[in-house]
């Protein structure tokens, strides 16, 4: 129960924030959403920190001097593959004049749907990569740990998936635009599976992939939500938001941690 629950908890934050589109009338306010995109980056260097980055040293604590090692390759792996799906795949940032990724004709709606997308697939492998370190027994990472992960997770994930939502409203409509929201998120349930899957292969390698998600999550951060969260005015909004999800998740590793 707790191993699927730790899969799909992220994925019912984000379908639970496209659900907005039923309940707002018009798109969120620019300083709510500037605090909502702060919130989601606190939460998710937090959850680098203590739940992966933290972890990952303390696995490798048997390396003496160079316990880092693990955790310093692994995240600069993590922002190396990012970085590269960035330059790859074709998206639209919110507020984006232009498209990213190669040149494409999809339509914007799919595009931002993409840019979120690229967003979650972190997320999802973190949540994997914890739930696989927790089934190999390893004391350093718990059940609770890895649902203390995907309920932070899900927290950044609401207004995520109500941020992606409620633009496209009136160019999809409201069925459409829940739809693309929703479908978003899918991707980190899909992610955490195949993380899972390959529980087997990667035991010996958990350091690194704690590390790999994090430096995959850190640049989704560093590159797109807290430019985002600072573009024009009021951009102290998303410096708040970022400490109240920082604090958030901190305190829910380790309370359920």
């Amino acid at each position: 129960m707790d191993l699927l629950a730790g899969v799909m908890i992220p994925f019912a934050g984000t379908a639970l924030g496209a659900a907005c589109v039923f309940l707002l009338r018009g798109e969120i306010n620019v300083m709510l959403q500037k605090a909502m995109l702060g919130f989601a980056s606190g939460v998710m260097v937090a959850a680098s920190v203590w739940s992966l980055l933290i972890p990952a040293m303390d696995m490798s604590e048997g390396m003496g001097k160079f316990a880092f090692v693990p955790a310093a390759v692994g995240f600069l792996f993590g922002i190396l593959f990012l970085l590269v799906l960035d330059r790859l795949v074709p998206h639209l940032h919110i507020g984006a004049g232009e498209q990213e990724g190669i040149r494409s004709g999809f339509k914007k709606s799919t595009m931002m749907m993409l840019a979120v997308t690229l967003h979650n697939i972190p997320e999802g492998a973190s949540v994997g990569i914890v739930l696989a370190g927790a089934m190999a027994g390893n004391g350093r990472i718990t059940v609770a740990s890895a649902v203390a992960l995907s309920v932070g997770i899900a927290i950044q994930n609401f207004p995520e998936g109500a941020i992606i939502s409620l633009p496209l409203k009136e160019e999809a409509g409201k069925g459409k635009a829940f739809f693309m929201g929703m479908l978003s998120g899918v991707v980190e349930p899909l992610a955490a599976l195949v993380t899972l899957l390959l529980a087997g292969s990667i035991t010996p390698y958990i350091p690194y992939t704690l590390a790999f998600a994090a430096g995959a999550m850190i640049y989704v951060v560093v590159e797109e939500l807290i430019p985002e969260s600072a573009q024009g005015a009021h951009s102290n909004l998303g410096t708040v938001g970022f400490a109240a999800g920082f604090v958030l998740m901190m305190v829910l590793d380790v309370a359920l941690g």
